[in-house]
């Protein structure tokens, strides 16, 4: 496999400098023990699926780095007791060790990892790839150029491999990058979540029934995109409201899905407060909702949320590069007036609509536009589409293609 460099490894080599522990989490195969051994070969690599580093994790983990200035210790979630002992190395020796810790829990959402590493550690999300990744571009520059006050983008010639729903079908976690058939990336797609549902659930929590959480995992993936109601999803799945609610808060762990939580200014305002929910790879949403297909993708009426989880993804990988990190929300009113995505970095806001059309028109930014005059401070209005023109919508928002963000 070609191992493409991922853009968060220049921040990650940053951090490491001046913070004891960088704690890297993300789903199973999205790259993370490729990406720490390819670019800290400076560092032990430890690994806790190693049955030996295992077991001797449980009864002495200290013995792990003795001897060690640099240590990564990956699938550090198996021995949760371990994070414990890593304050104490990183206290003792005056904060002089550096750990790496690797899992594909989200180490952040575990309560015991958060407590014993609190002040000490950045945790980092590694998503699956974008699409500049894939294409091993550079940083982009052209998101970063949506913040600027003097916009003044140039006409874009797209990428020859801009297909995309061939793109939408087949997602963007590394391993398919090197697929060359469709059937082979379903075949990949179905391996995975039989491997996730027997390996890392087992591992994080007890399911009563396997075909249940399968239920909830599809119902989840047809709602990309979309508001969370989880007595709907326990309604549509036959389960029990709390039974949902510990099946997506799950996923939510195993970095499957995220919740974009909504965006207010002023807490006097009466906004849908419910998060959006999002798969992180679009390919596995689109595969879990049986679409395996370009016919059937096309005209499945929840081609608008994948292709908004497809720019959810990119966005979230962005604002992760940006310093500090920005946030990710969504606003809609109750009066059903909604913008897809709001970022929000330090003072400065970006309020952003996706839109299918190859062709988005005024019409388009019509939120946009109602968010901007209630937030003066928005930068300006985007919307993000499925064509290949960058073109200026009204004086304060431009629409630009999906993949000229990676440019």
């Amino acid at each position: 496999m070609i191992y493409r460099p991922r853009r968060i490894v220049s921040s990650i080599r940053e951090m490491v400098e001046y913070l004891p522990v960088i704690v890297v989490t993300g789903a199973r195969q999205v790259g993370k023990s490729t990406m720490l051994k390819e670019e800290f070969a400076d560092y032990d690599y430890l690994t806790l699926d190693d049955y030996a580093l295992l077991e001797q994790a449980k009864k002495d983990p200290q013995s792990l780095w003795t001897g060690k200035q640099k240590v990564i210790i990956d699938e550090a979630q198996k021995v949760p007791s371990i994070f414990s002992a890593i304050k104490l190395a990183v206290d003792e020796s005056n904060r002089a060790r550096r750990f790496i810790i690797s899992g594909s829990a989200n180490l952040y959402l575990m309560e015991k990892v958060t407590e014993s590493l609190a002040g000490r550690a950045l945790y980092i999300d590694l998503l699956p790839m974008t699409f500049g990744e894939c294409r091993m571009a550079t940083m982009p520059i052209n998101f970063t150029a949506l913040w600027s006050e003097n916009l003044e983008p140039e006409q874009p010639n797209p990428p020859p491999d801009t297909d995309l729903i061939e793109i939408m079908l087949k997602g963007f976690m590394p391993p398919v990058m090197e697929i060359p058939t469709h059937r082979n990336v379903l075949n990949w797609l179905d391996g995975y979540v039989k491997t996730y549902l027997e390996r890392d659930l087992r591992e994080l929590s007890q399911v009563e029934s396997l075909i249940d959480f399968r239920k909830v995992m599809q119902s989840i993936a047809l709602r990309t995109g979309n508001i969370l109601n989880q007595a709907d999803v326990a309604k549509a799945c036959g389960v029990s409201h709390p039974t949902a609610h510990r099946y997506v808060k799950l996923l939510e762990v195993s970095n499957i899905i995220n919740r974009v939580p909504a965006y207010y200014a002023s807490r006097s305002k009466r906004l849908v407060k419910s998060p959006k929910v999002f798969f992180l790879d679009p390919g596995l949403s689109i595969f879990l909702s049986g679409y395996t297909d370009r016919a059937g993708l096309e005209s499945s009426r929840e081609l608008g949320g994948f292709f908004e989880t497809l720019v959810y993804l990119h966005l979230k990988s962005h604002c992760e590069l940006m310093s500090p990190q920005a946030k990710l929300y969504y606003w809609r009113t109750t009066a059903k007036k909604e913008v897809d995505f709001v970022i929000e970095h330090g003072r400065q806001i970006l309020p952003i609509e996706v839109k299918l059309s190859k062709k988005p028109t005024i019409h388009d930014a019509a939120s946009l536009l109602d968010f901007i005059d209630e937030h003066p401070q928005a930068m300006r209005g985007v919307v993000i589409h499925g064509g290949n023109d960058v073109y200026w919508l009204h004086s304060k928002v431009i629409a630009v293609p999906w993949w000229w963000l990676e440019a």
